[in-house]
């Protein structure tokens, strides 16, 4: 891992934050509150997971925050609220987001694995769909356990290996390419998003969780998986198109419930003087 393949993933979030070519209208009020109506009605069970309403008075750091949505609706519920983007390009989206619904966050450019905050300072961190793009996940994940206070909560989205959208990325790029012995992680480093991005399994993900207590782990079927959205910022074409048209939601819903890309974690720092055991 070295300097060059963070540059590679912040110059790809630079050209566009995540949803920022598919969902963001323009960037007044009007088309930032047009991106969270849509954002939610994609992923609707971020708001559970979130938590967003009982963040009031909690002090909170979103890592990565993006286009700015779920910083916004923890700014809106009242958390004591810090934001950090590795791209300038999220940051000055978020800022004005917030600028344009009356709303503060102390918001900078930064590192996931090099977090500005001294040990125990946050009651959540919060991210969703980041640290997996982090050159070094693992060290992400420490930095989380540092930051957060005694009793802090981690809420955590990252991608899961033996998704729909990593089978479908694997029967394009693997497959179709008559090279079926690519692996799951070369497709997800070379063909989702940013150059680099990777996927876990579940027990590859409670290993990043060492030392967190009360650790909860659950995947969920995503627009993505079922085709019912655009398919973010590298895919496009006839076939993509046709797919969606005869995409057979109903089964993958019935039959492969727990195959969605995305896969939710929360886990809780413990109070006492439990050592930490980094993940490898």
């Amino acid at each position: 891992m070295t300097t060059d393949d963070k540059t590679k993933v912040s110059d790809f979030w630079n050209r566009a934050s995540c949803g920022e070519a598919l969902f963001l209208l323009n960037t007044e009020r009007d088309g930032y509150a047009q991106h969270a109506r849509l954002r939610y009605e994609l992923e609707p069970f971020i708001h559970e997971f979130a938590g967003f309403a009982t963040a009031k008075g909690l002090k909170v750091l979103e890592i990565g925050v993006g286009l700015g949505a779920d910083h916004q609706s923890f700014a809106e519920a009242g958390a004591d609220l810090h934001g950090i983007d590795l791209t300038t390009r999220a940051i000055e989206h978020t800022t004005r987001r917030l600028a344009a619904f009356g709303l503060t966050s102390g918001l900078a450019v930064g590192d996931a694995e090099a977090l500005p905050f001294a040990d125990g300072t946050f009651d959540i961190v919060y991210s969703w769909g980041v640290l997996h793009h982090s050159p070094d996940t693992p060290k992400a994940f420490r930095e989380v356990f540092r930051v957060l206070g005694r009793g802090g909560r981690a809420k955590i989205m990252v991608y899961q290996t033996w998704s729909i959208v990593g089978l479908m990325l694997w029967t394009r790029y693997g497959l179709m390419r008559l090279r079926p012995w690519t692996s799951m992680r070369e497709i997800y480093d070379r063909y989702l998003e940013s150059p680099g991005t990777k996927a876990y399994t579940p027990n590859e993900a409670r290993a990043l969780m060492s030392g967190f207590e009360d650790i909860r782990i659950r995947t969920v079927l995503t627009h993505g998986d079922l085709l019912e959205s655009g398919a973010g910022q590298r895919h496009r074409g006839p076939l993509l198109t046709l797919a969606r048209r005869i995409w057979p939601r109903w089964l993958i819903r019935r039959m492969a419930p727990g195959m969605g890309l995305f896969m939710l974690i929360e886990g809780t720092k413990p109070r006492g003087d439990a050592p930490y055991h980094s993940p490898a």
